[in-house]
């Protein structure tokens, strides 16, 4: 019997090492409709998989000749490494209770251009012990760490996939390992799965299948489905339908299931966890490696809840990510990405250290989708007005005035919080092609702040769209590679300013990147917003919330790094401290961007070596800033729709999509 599509033809053992394969480099380039759109259908593909692919293909792979112990196999669709990043590490798949190795099946196409994917089999009738599965993962390691002693080997476990993940961490501390848990099994011990291992010696099979754990352990949530599909805008007379037609295509995957899972197969693999758990927990103190706890939230078979915060505090490098929605089957999920949440994370690496820039992978169509539901109610209601200005000087509507090709330094005003943030990377995206790469505060780099922030990925979205720590070596690195970067000289201090002190800039007085843009020769592009005092009133800053009782000990906690951005400046400017401030919302007026006349550095390097040249530059720079930004307060009292009310009245009558007039240039 052939194999299906998502499945090795033959699965092959790792002696001594895993086959290699050629890698291709990714094409590079703008934001291309065509290319979006192909990433489009292949993301379509892989979402239509779920738990009835799964389990049909995990049937045609257990009916095979099965037997023998445990072995490695490569998906054919991540075989011949075309598309593959040069230098991409590799990833092991350890699977969960049902041993098949074809959870990532809705991943596999994206992971196979990051990684060197290979999957765990553990054939159904194998009764290989805990530590024996531990040694045999331990060997591959092993194996490619002598291979590839510059790059991590990543270990994604799932449940009991987790545990063996941990153990051969903590076996192995000087190797290299990034770890991927996935609703851990460490948790065993508190959860429902101690009683079913009980009660399944009870039930008879085939009948072990339909107990409400297992049913939601195989079909991700199957009980929710109704209130889902109702919660969704269907009738209950249309959800009774929708359920209708999923059970019928549903069940008889879930009978072909007993080839998979057969009652003996699932005690012993239960067994297997016990054993694990307790393991593994011992030797938490051991493990050493880089770790990514996944954690949903509405699984019933593990608190991952919880015992996702509790690996944080055990794990000297672990950071975790939650899913509020998801199930324990959050890998057959539609809704959740494996390759999103390891970059979001800032976990995706080719070398011992991240390298920001060389290590960023591109955006997808899904991930630009993403970034634009997160700021779509601020979209709305700001409704943003972007202007640029052509070589002659003229002023337009759009952002025709953008050169066509970087390297280039967009310079700006950093509006209150960043509230521009979002609007101006996705619309310069969305509207000219142009991915705009941020230099962005190490506070949103470093593990430690997750703890006190109210959600752990918080900053995720902005390591998504490209933002990196504000280095002088990240900066290097992205102009030569003809980077659009984005570069606030005012940076913290500007964007979490005081009362009375919006559209103030708070550049340093010496100049800090014209002499590197012009060693690149980097077009700069000075910009201007305004708006924030549209949107809200500031009613707490720094100075107030310092006179607020027992502040100061968040305000060490926030800063106790005291990370120094500019040695060679003074005071606040230095240590640009990260704090909150309080602000009260206000009737939405709207946000204006203009982009001043692009400034040239191309073939001056030798004149702006000089540092009175580029100090009279950057103080050129400054002052167009402050220039955009006086021409874009002046120019909103004449626009007729600054107003929210007005716009919403404008496209009551020409459509939501419409867009909204402004003032005339």
């Amino acid at each position: 019997m052939p194999m299906p599509a998502t499945v090795a033809a033959a699965p092959r053992p790792l002696l001594p090492g895993l086959p290699r394969r050629g890698t291709t480099a990714p094409p590079r380039g703008r934001w291309s409709a065509s290319a979006a759109a192909a990433s489009r259908g292949v993301a379509a593909e892989a979402a239509r998989r779920g738990v009835r692919e799964y389990v049909e293909a995990a049937r045609e792979m257990v009916r095979r000749p099965d037997g023998g112990p445990a072995r490695w196999f490569s998906p054919l669709e991540c075989g011949g490494g075309g598309g593959r990043r040069p230098g991409a590490p590799t990833m092991l798949y350890l699977p969960g209770i049902d041993g098949v190795g074809l959870g990532l099946i809705r991943h596999h196409e994206r992971l196979a251009k990051m990684f060197d994917m290979w999957c765990l089999h553990i054939p159904v009738e194998d009764r290989m012990s805990f530590e024996g599965l531990v040694e045999y993962v331990e060997s591959a390691v092993k194996s490619e760490g002598q291979r590839a002693r510059d790059r991590p080997v990543y270990l994604v476990g799932e449940s009991v996939g987790a545990c063996i993940a941990l153990a051969v961490a903590a076996r192995n501390p000087d190797i290299d390992l990034v770890l991927i848990l996935v609703n851990p099994g460490t948790s065993f011990h508190k959860s429902q799965l101690q009683s079913l291992s009980v009660f399944l010696d009870l039930v008879p099979e085939p009948f072990h299948l339909t107990t409400p754990q297992l049913l939601n352990f195989l079909t991700g949530n199957f009980m929710k489905m109704p209130s889902t599909i109702v919660g969704r805008g269907f009738s209950f007379q249309e959800a009774g339908q929708a359920l209708s037609e999923i059970a019928t295509s549903l069940l008889p995957s879930l009978m072909s299931l007993l080839d998979v899972l057969p009652k003996e197969s699932i005690v012993w693999k239960l067994k297997m966890l016990r054993t694990a758990s307790s393991f593994v927990n011992s030797r938490l103190h051991a493990v050493k490696a880089q770790t990514l706890v996944l954690a949903s939230w509405n699984d019933e078979l593990l608190p991952s809840r919880e015992e996702a915060e509790r690996l944080r505090d055990a794990l000297e490098k672990c950071r975790i990510r939650n899913f509020k929605d998801n199930g324990h089957k959050i890998l057959l999920e539609a809704e959740f990405d494996l390759a999103t949440a390891i970059k979001g994370a800032g976990y995706y690496r080719r070398s011992l250290q991240t390298d920001f820039v060389s290590d960023y992978l591109p955006l997808t169509p899904d991930e630009f989708q993403k970034a634009t539901d997160h700021i779509r109610m601020l979209q709305y209601i700001a409704n943003p007005v972007m202007l640029s200005t052509l070589p002659d000087g003229r002023i337009v509507r759009g952002l025709s005035g953008l050169p066509k090709q970087g390297p280039a330094v967009i310079v700006g005003y950093h509006m209150l919080l960043g509230f521009e943030l979002g609007p101006l990377v996705t619309g310069v995206l969305r509207s000219s092609g142009i991915h705009i790469r941020g230099l962005a505060h190490p506070f949103m780099f470093d593990k430690k702040n997750e703890k006190i922030m109210p959600d752990p990925s918080y900053y995720d979205m902005h390591r998504i769209m490209g933002a990196v720590p504000v280095t002088a070596g990240n900066f290097y690195k992205l102009l030569a590679e003809k980077h659009f970067v984005l570069l606030y000289p005012g940076g913290a201090r500007e964007a979490l300013h005081r009362k009375g002190e919006e559209y103030k800039l708070f550049w340093p007085e010496q100049s800090e990147f014209v002499r590197m843009a012009s060693r690149f020769g980097a077009t700069i592009i000075p910009f201007g917003v305004v708006g924030e005092d549209d949107i809200c009133d500031m009613l707490l800053d720094y100075d107030d919330l310092m006179k607020i009782p027992f502040y100061d000990i968040l305000d060490r906690m926030l800063n106790e790094d005291g990370v120094k951005l500019r040695t060679d400046s003074t005071g606040e400017l230095k240590y640009q401290r990260i704090h909150p401030v309080v602000a009260a919302p206000k009737i939405p007026g709207r946000f204006y961007f203009i982009f001043g006349k692009p400034i040239e550095t191309r073939g001056r390097e030798k004149e702006l070596r000089d540092k009175e040249n580029a100090q009279h530059l950057y103080l050129n720079v400054k002052s167009e800033v402050e220039s955009c930004m006086k021409y874009l307060k002046e120019k909103r009292e004449k626009d007729p729709y600054r107003n929210i009310l007005a716009r919403l009245l404008y496209q009551m009558v020409h459509g939501l999509d419409a867009e909204v007039p402004t003032f005339e240039p």
